[in-house]
């Protein structure tokens, strides 16, 4: 095995671990609000809608901030990388205090605009007031776990990420049901001890970049002209994913047309596919960091090698999981459900998902490189463009039509198919590598 490939594996396992434990944690706290009431669980469920916007604001700082700090760590230049970090934690602290406002003042009316009834409005409603008194600690979570990522340290995180789960978890025991003399919450104590966790994990960093990590510090010192490169590149990401959420939402709604069972089938498929996911994960955060390290020390060989190496690990972890699913589908999907028709409709989806598993990889890995070189313009169209031209407009004709579920499903991945083949042909032409930042 060759250096390079140890690296990668490296930094691709710890990652892909980490965003496993992320799943894990949501599942295991909707089981638990989900024992308090059917609308505390569906409050909680809905507030993932609400945070999927909140995503978009991070991408604006993460993803340009992703990609200097790489180069500022391949070139050498602890103190610019540190100085920058520090102008993040500012910006990222002065965009959590308009979204706090903004999510304690609206929370209730957020639910009464998706239409919620009176039961998931008020819990909902409560829930979300919490969580966005702490939004400041979810940003800078995002924040501190990429930057130790484009400094090439995911194991560090996913040791933090462990301790903050079984935290969540505990005090979820407390603090929803009443234990031990703690009050008892219900869905309020759910997002109390989220925030709490969150905030574990931005002591847990601060302490590990001030005492234990020699890549990266924080630096009170503020470049202007280096934020304004972060905003150069993160506002076409940020763009890139308010596309995408809007565009998976009216994609539900198409399958949501067909009926319950087809929507309960495409949720539960989605979950397991979910879980193959990881290594794609994994190794798009390793050629991230890796590809702009390199780009930073001017060797862009080795930083096109890089994705080239994590991409071909990738397409071999995800394509063996898509084969299981190809092979086994009823199986994967008896762990969700027993409903017959909801089983029909997964498994469909699984076995044509699964093979889609190698270009997927390619499409994590490729465009998580053009991201790593600040080409977020160039992922911006080619996601624009596939999205609508090659899945949304065909599935909603395919839809009037009257074709059946599996055919939208078919069309989803045959998209999948040619977004790859389109990051393959960029990728190849190197031309991204010498992206300004």
């Amino acid at each position: 095995m060759s250096k390079d490939t140890k690296k990668v594996l490296s930094l691709a396992f710890p990652a892909a671990l980490k965003h496993l434990v992320d799943i894990l944690q949501v599942l295991i706290d909707m089981l638990m609000v989900g024992t308090v009431s059917v609308a505390a669980l569906a409050a909680v469920g809905m507030s993932m809608q609400f945070m999927m916007i909140v995503n978009v604001l991070m991408t604006l700082f993460v993803v340009g901030g992703n990609a200097l700090i790489s180069r500022f760590i391949g070139q050498g230049r602890k103190k610019r990388a540190s100085a920058l970090l520090f102008s993040l934690v500012l910006l990222a602290l002065a965009l959590s205090v308009v979204i706090s406002i903004a999510g304690y003042f609206g929370a209730y009316n957020f639910y009464s605009w998706m239409g919620a009834t009176a039961a998931v409005v008020q819990e909902g409603g409560t829930y979300f007031r919490v969580i966005s008194l702490g939004i400041s600690v979810i940003f800078l979570d995002t924040l501190l776990y990429n930057a130790l990522s484009a400094a090439g340290d995911t194991k560090s995180s996913l040791y933090i990420k462990l301790a903050s789960s079984a935290l969540n978890a505990g005090l979820n025991y407390l603090l929803i049901f009443g234990h031990f003399g703690f009050p008892e919450l219900g869905i309020e104590g759910a997002a109390i001890a989220t925030v709490i966790a969150y905030s574990f994990n931005n002591v847990a960093y601060y302490v590990l970049i001030k005492k234990m990590n020699a890549k990266l510090d924080f630096l009170p010192i503020i470049r202007w002209k280096d934020i304004k490169r972060v905003l150069k590149v993160g506002y076409a990401g940020a763009i890139d994913r308010g596309v995408s959420s809007l565009s998976f939402l009216f994609f539900v709604s198409i399958i949501t047309a067909y009926g319950t069972a087809e929507l309960a089938g495409y949720q539960v498929g989605l979950r397991v596919e979910g879980i193959a996911f990881m290594p794609g994960f994994g190794f798009a955060i390793a050629a991230m960091a890796l590809v702009g390290q390199n780009i930073g020390k001017k060797d862009f060989d080795k930083a096109y090698n890089m994705g080239i190496i994590s991409g071909r690990i990738a397409y071999v972890f995800m394509g063996s999981v898509g084969l299981v699913m190809i092979l086994f589908p009823e199986y994967l999907v008896h762990f969700f459900t027993k409903d017959a028709l909801t089983i029909a409709v997964a498994s469909k989806y699984l076995i044509l998902v699964g093979l889609a598993q190698i270009p997927l990889a390619i499409m994590f890995v490729y465009s998580a490189s053009l991201r790593g070189a600040g080409a977020t313009k160039t992922t911006l169209k080619v996601n624009l463009l596939s999205l609508w031209v090659f899945r949304l407009i065909p599935s909603y004709i395919a839809y009037k039509m009257g074709f059946g579920i599996v055919v939208i499903f078919a069309i989803m991945n045959l998209e999948t198919l040619i977004k790859g083949i389109i990051y393959w042909r960029i990728y190849s032409t190197r031309t991204w590598l010498h992206t300004k930042v």
